[in-house]
Protein backbone atom coordinates (compact mmCIF):
# COMPACT_ATOMS: atom_id res chain seq x y z
CA UNK A 1 0.00 0.00 0.00
CA UNK A 2 2.58 2.58 0.58
CA UNK A 3 4.25 2.13 -2.58
CA UNK A 4 0.78 3.10 -4.16
CA UNK A 5 0.87 5.92 -2.11
CA UNK A 6 4.21 7.34 -2.99
CA UNK A 7 3.92 6.36 -7.01
CA UNK A 8 0.16 9.00 -6.68
CA UNK A 9 2.53 11.63 -4.70
CA UNK A 10 4.79 11.24 -8.18
CA UNK A 11 2.38 11.50 -10.61
CA UNK A 12 1.67 15.42 -11.97
CA UNK A 13 -2.31 16.08 -12.26
CA UNK A 14 -2.92 18.13 -15.27
CA UNK A 15 -6.43 19.77 -15.00
CA UNK A 16 -7.63 21.54 -18.72
CA UNK A 17 -10.15 24.38 -18.07
CA UNK A 18 -11.54 25.14 -21.44
CA UNK A 19 -14.06 28.11 -22.71
CA UNK A 20 -13.73 31.03 -25.00
CA UNK A 21 -12.53 33.53 -21.91
CA UNK A 22 -14.13 36.65 -24.18
CA UNK A 23 -12.72 38.60 -22.25
CA UNK A 24 -10.64 36.73 -19.53
CA UNK A 25 -12.05 38.20 -16.35
CA UNK A 26 -11.33 38.84 -12.75
CA UNK A 27 -13.02 35.68 -11.95
CA UNK A 28 -11.76 32.85 -14.37
CA UNK A 29 -8.21 34.17 -12.98
CA UNK A 30 -9.80 33.24 -9.54
CA UNK A 31 -10.76 29.75 -10.82
CA UNK A 32 -7.62 29.41 -12.08
CA UNK A 33 -5.77 30.10 -9.30
CA UNK A 34 -8.25 27.78 -6.84
CA UNK A 35 -7.59 25.15 -8.94
CA UNK A 36 -3.94 24.72 -8.32
CA UNK A 37 -4.71 24.14 -4.66
CA UNK A 38 -6.25 20.99 -6.02
CA UNK A 39 -3.84 20.40 -9.50
CA UNK A 40 -0.22 20.45 -10.02
CA UNK A 41 -1.14 21.92 -13.30
CA UNK A 42 -3.75 23.72 -15.42
CA UNK A 43 -3.82 23.82 -18.96
CA UNK A 44 -6.33 27.27 -20.00
CA UNK A 45 -7.91 25.36 -23.13
CA UNK A 46 -9.33 28.75 -25.41
CA UNK A 47 -11.84 27.62 -27.89
CA UNK A 48 -12.11 29.58 -31.06
CA UNK A 49 -16.13 29.34 -30.39
CA UNK A 50 -18.07 28.85 -33.51
CA UNK A 51 -21.39 29.42 -31.84
CA UNK A 52 -20.40 32.84 -30.53
CA UNK A 53 -19.45 35.91 -32.25
CA UNK A 54 -16.02 36.87 -30.43
CA UNK A 55 -14.90 40.40 -29.81
CA UNK A 56 -11.72 39.01 -29.51
CA UNK A 57 -10.11 36.88 -32.15
CA UNK A 58 -8.58 33.51 -30.89
CA UNK A 59 -4.90 34.93 -31.46
CA UNK A 60 -5.63 38.11 -29.22
CA UNK A 61 -7.50 36.31 -26.56
CA UNK A 62 -4.60 33.20 -25.93
CA UNK A 63 -2.24 36.72 -25.87
CA UNK A 64 -4.37 38.37 -23.53
CA UNK A 65 -4.47 35.66 -20.96
CA UNK A 66 -1.04 34.46 -21.44
CA UNK A 67 -0.09 37.71 -19.85
CA UNK A 68 -2.61 37.60 -17.44
CA UNK A 69 -1.34 34.28 -15.98
CA UNK A 70 2.77 35.01 -16.89
CA UNK A 71 3.44 34.96 -13.03
CA UNK A 72 1.80 32.45 -11.99
CA UNK A 73 3.55 28.55 -11.97
CA UNK A 74 2.18 25.43 -13.08
CA UNK A 75 -0.26 26.98 -15.70
CA UNK A 76 -0.43 26.85 -19.80
CA UNK A 77 -2.22 28.56 -21.95
CA UNK A 78 -3.36 27.13 -25.33
CA UNK A 79 -5.86 26.78 -28.20
CA UNK A 80 -8.70 23.89 -28.15
CA UNK A 81 -9.01 22.59 -31.54
CA UNK A 82 -11.61 19.74 -31.80
CA UNK A 83 -13.28 17.83 -28.79
CA UNK A 84 -12.56 18.61 -25.58
CA UNK A 85 -12.57 14.71 -24.08
CA UNK A 86 -9.62 13.79 -27.16
CA UNK A 87 -7.91 16.80 -25.84
CA UNK A 88 -7.76 16.30 -22.07
CA UNK A 89 -6.46 12.72 -23.01
CA UNK A 90 -4.03 14.38 -25.32
CA UNK A 91 -2.33 16.28 -22.69
CA UNK A 92 -2.27 13.34 -19.77
CA UNK A 93 -5.20 15.42 -17.78
CA UNK A 94 -7.33 13.91 -15.09
CA UNK A 95 -9.95 16.50 -14.85
CA UNK A 96 -11.63 19.47 -16.89
CA UNK A 97 -12.41 22.13 -14.80
CA UNK A 98 -15.59 24.39 -14.77
CA UNK A 99 -16.93 26.99 -12.78
CA UNK A 100 -19.97 27.54 -11.70
CA UNK A 101 -21.60 30.96 -10.66
CA UNK A 102 -25.32 30.15 -10.16
CA UNK A 103 -27.56 27.39 -10.20
CA UNK A 104 -28.79 28.45 -13.44
CA UNK A 105 -25.18 26.94 -14.73
CA UNK A 106 -25.34 23.96 -13.49
CA UNK A 107 -28.12 22.39 -16.15
CA UNK A 108 -25.82 22.96 -19.21
CA UNK A 109 -22.88 21.88 -17.41
CA UNK A 110 -24.45 18.51 -16.52
CA UNK A 111 -25.24 17.88 -20.01
CA UNK A 112 -21.61 19.17 -21.18
CA UNK A 113 -20.24 16.55 -18.06
CA UNK A 114 -22.38 13.51 -19.26
CA UNK A 115 -21.39 13.79 -22.84
CA UNK A 116 -17.84 14.39 -22.35
CA UNK A 117 -18.05 11.02 -19.56
CA UNK A 118 -19.41 8.92 -22.76
CA UNK A 119 -16.59 10.12 -24.65
CA UNK A 120 -14.05 9.42 -22.08
CA UNK A 121 -15.02 7.84 -18.78
CA UNK A 122 -11.57 8.35 -17.34
CA UNK A 123 -11.36 12.34 -17.28
CA UNK A 124 -13.51 13.90 -14.59
CA UNK A 125 -15.40 17.44 -13.96
CA UNK A 126 -14.50 19.45 -10.96
CA UNK A 127 -16.62 22.22 -10.83
CA UNK A 128 -15.38 25.77 -8.77
CA UNK A 129 -17.32 28.50 -8.12
CA UNK A 130 -15.72 32.25 -7.95
CA UNK A 131 -16.00 34.32 -4.65
CA UNK A 132 -19.12 35.78 -3.78
CA UNK A 133 -17.88 39.24 -4.96
CA UNK A 134 -17.29 37.68 -8.46
CA UNK A 135 -20.37 35.70 -8.68
CA UNK A 136 -21.97 38.19 -10.83
CA UNK A 137 -19.30 38.64 -13.47
CA UNK A 138 -19.66 37.11 -17.09
CA UNK A 139 -17.43 38.07 -20.00
CA UNK A 140 -20.58 39.10 -21.48
CA UNK A 141 -21.41 41.28 -18.80
CA UNK A 142 -17.66 43.31 -18.91
CA UNK A 143 -18.23 44.05 -22.88
CA UNK A 144 -21.54 45.53 -22.11
CA UNK A 145 -20.25 47.63 -19.70
CA UNK A 146 -16.67 48.65 -21.50
CA UNK A 147 -19.00 48.91 -24.92
CA UNK A 148 -20.56 51.97 -23.21
CA UNK A 149 -17.32 53.24 -21.76
CA UNK A 150 -18.16 51.72 -18.64
CA UNK A 151 -15.41 50.65 -16.21
CA UNK A 152 -14.24 47.71 -16.07
CA UNK A 153 -10.73 48.31 -14.02
CA UNK A 154 -10.72 44.95 -11.14
CA UNK A 155 -13.40 43.00 -13.22
CA UNK A 156 -10.40 41.93 -15.67
CA UNK A 157 -6.84 41.32 -15.71
CA UNK A 158 -4.90 44.85 -16.82
CA UNK A 159 -4.43 43.67 -20.26
CA UNK A 160 -7.79 43.05 -20.78
CA UNK A 161 -8.90 46.16 -19.35
CA UNK A 162 -6.75 47.97 -22.40
CA UNK A 163 -7.50 46.18 -24.92
CA UNK A 164 -11.26 46.50 -24.36
CA UNK A 165 -10.83 50.17 -24.22
CA UNK A 166 -8.99 49.84 -27.79
CA UNK A 167 -11.46 47.71 -29.14
CA UNK A 168 -14.04 49.41 -27.94
CA UNK A 169 -12.58 53.11 -29.30
CA UNK A 170 -11.67 51.31 -32.71
CA UNK A 171 -15.48 50.20 -33.28
CA UNK A 172 -16.70 53.47 -32.15
CA UNK A 173 -14.01 55.52 -34.56
CA UNK A 174 -15.82 52.90 -37.49
CA UNK A 175 -19.31 54.24 -36.38
CA UNK A 176 -18.64 57.85 -35.92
Amino acid sequence: MKHKAKRRQTLTKIAVYPGTFDPFTIAHLEIVKRGLRIFDEIIIAVAPSQKKQPLFSLEERLSMIKKSVEDIDGVGVEALNGLLANYVKDKKGVAIIRGLRAVSDFEYEMQMVMMNRRLNAEIETVFLMPSEEYSFLTSTSVKEVASFGGPVKGLVPEVVEKALKEKFKVIEDKVG
